[in-house]
């Protein structure tokens, strides 16, 4: 009997530690630089000028004039 309740406790830690879980928190956010000074891949847009906000903001409102979800749905 001694044996069997040794071998079910340790059954139960084994389990109960199974169920144990590590935090998940989200490293913080490095913001050295504003997003508009610039980029390192191939993907900006040929017309923008890194550092410039103004061209910044116009290459975002370009970007947004083609997006709109309400076009999206399905009509009805």
């Amino acid at each position: 009997m001694s044996k069997l309740c040794l071998i079910a406790g340790l059954a139960l830690l084994t389990g109960l530690s199974a169920c144990g879980e590590k935090a998940q928190t989200a490293g913080t956010r490095k913001a050295d630089a504003a997003a508009y000074q610039g980029t390192t891949n191939g993907y900006a847009v040929a017309g923008w000028k890194a550092g410039d906000k103004t061209s910044w903001e116009q290459q975002m409102q370009q970007r947004s004039l083609g997006q709109n979800e309400n076009s999206r749905a399905a009509a009805q």
